[in-house]
């Protein structure tokens, strides 16, 4: 067999075959074509980044205002303090620091951002050294310029001049165009992570708009602006697929319950009427009896419902009401040890099982048994008075101490 170099319609076919699996893989997704297969192989997926992606922070004038619509902002240069700001501002510095949880004397990292409690005027107050005569300590001035002045002038008499600068006029502030950042009250409990998720902007966004530094720590009370997304970013229509919209709750408030199917549609309307089914056809069943006899120590001597327990030095057995008349039977075989009458004349039968065990029978009627006659388990020893709610007491004796009698009928 010889070998070489395929022919080229060889090759073409091979990278015919070898491209089926990756077309077949195209053809399975959804959505638009993803030709960098981002989001489709590996679960890599760069749209929320992108569908959460912001702006830049505006740029602050020359006194650091950024001013919007309802609201202003400063922006601190380095070293600058709270007192600082206020005063390359105009506004009072207690009232700054107290509108952002802050003390007047605090300092503030470069790019940091504090909220104005109100706009800052256009115009600051004539500082001393200015023509405004109404705004300046005139004996002040006087006292430096004596001490400033030269004991001796090369031209005594003569007077110098100094020409004076005009104020410079103070521009209103710009008001930013465009959608106006929410600002967000830092409270108790809250981070920079779970606020940025609250919003669900990127936190490194949310750090790069306040100024926050590298921890992203933030205070309680102080005020963030939230970064605006870039419109830029959002999905198009035109692809048919829009981003999920998430309901997002504040840190601590839990999340709503989602409305299920069934209460937003009305089930369809079933027939729920009974199947006629004939009387005739209906299967009979038999119970068939016990296959063997009970395997406790004792049964019990008549049917009915116990109505008063055991209790050691108060109730020494227990009481049964039975049905008017009711049959009493021996709980166990044994021999008639006594029949007896108590002192209110109410009949005992005792009958013995073994050496110590006996077993007491009370307010009997119609006694069917004699003193040293033989019984046996489940013998009619007598029966209940022909009255109305008749009880029977059952005792189980060792010897003289009385013993809980379900123990031995359970």
């Amino acid at each position: 067999m010889i070998t070489g170099r395929p022919t080229p319609r060889t090759a073409r076919r091979r990278m015919a075959l070898a491209s089926l699996p990756l077309l077949a893989l195209l053809a399975g997704c959804d959505g638009p074509l993803d030709y960098d297969l981002r989001g489709q192989i590996g679960g890599f997926n760069t749209s929320q980044a992108a569908q959460t992606a912001t702006v830049n922070r505006p740029s602050p004038d020359s006194r650091g205002l950024i001013t919007y619509p309802s609201y202003q902002v400063a922006v601190a240069q380095r070293g600058d303090k709270v007192s600082d700001i206020a005063a390359r501002i105009g506004l009072p510095a207690s009232e700054i620091a107290r509108f952002n949880g802050m003390q007047p004397s605090d300092t503030l990292r470069k790019g940091e951002v504090l909220a104005l409690p109100r706009r800052a005027p256009d115009s600051l107050p004539t500082a001393a050294g200015s023509v405004n005569p109404g705004a300046v300590d005139i004996a002040a001035l006087a006292g430096n310029a004596i001490d400033a002045s030269p004991v001796t002038s090369p031209n005594p008499g003569s007077v110098t001049t100094t020409q004076i600068q005009p104020t410079p006029q103070q521009r209103p502030a710009t008001v930013q165009t465009g959608p106006e950042p929410i600002r967000h009250k830092v409270v108790r409990g809250e981070t920079a992570y779970t606020i940025s998720r609250l919003y669900q902007v990127p936190v490194k966004s949310l750090a790069e708009w306040n100024g926050l530094g590298s921890d992203f720590a933030i205070r309680e009370g102080q005020q963030l602006l939230i970064p605006l997304k870039d419109p830029s970013s959002a999905p198009s229509s035109a692809t048919g697929t829009a981003a999920a919209v998430t309901t997002v709750t504040a840190p601590g408030e839990g999340t709503s319950t989602p409305t299920p199917p069934s209460a937003t549609k009305p089930l369809p309307q079933e027939n729920l009427a009974p199947a006629s089914v004939a009387s005739e056809n209906l299967p009979s069943v038999d119970v068939p009896a016990p296959s063997r006899a009970s395997d406790a120590p004792m049964a019990y001597p008549v049917q009915g419902k116990i109505v008063s327990t055991y209790s050691k030095g108060r109730n020494d057995g227990i009481d049964i009401a039975g049905g008017s008349g009711a049959a009493v039977k021996a709980a166990e075989a044994g021999s008639v040890a006594a029949i007896t009458k108590d002192s209110k004349n109410i009949p005992i039968i005792v009958i013995r099982h073994g050496p110590q065990l006996l077993t007491i029978y009370a307010n009997i009627d119609k006694i069917s048994v004699s003193k040293g006659e033989q019984v046996a388990r489940g013998q009619v020893i007598g029966n209940l008075h022909e009255t109305e709610g008749a009880t029977l007491h059952f005792e189980v004796r060792d010897g003289y101490d009385s013993l809980d009698p379900l123990d031995y009928l359970n």
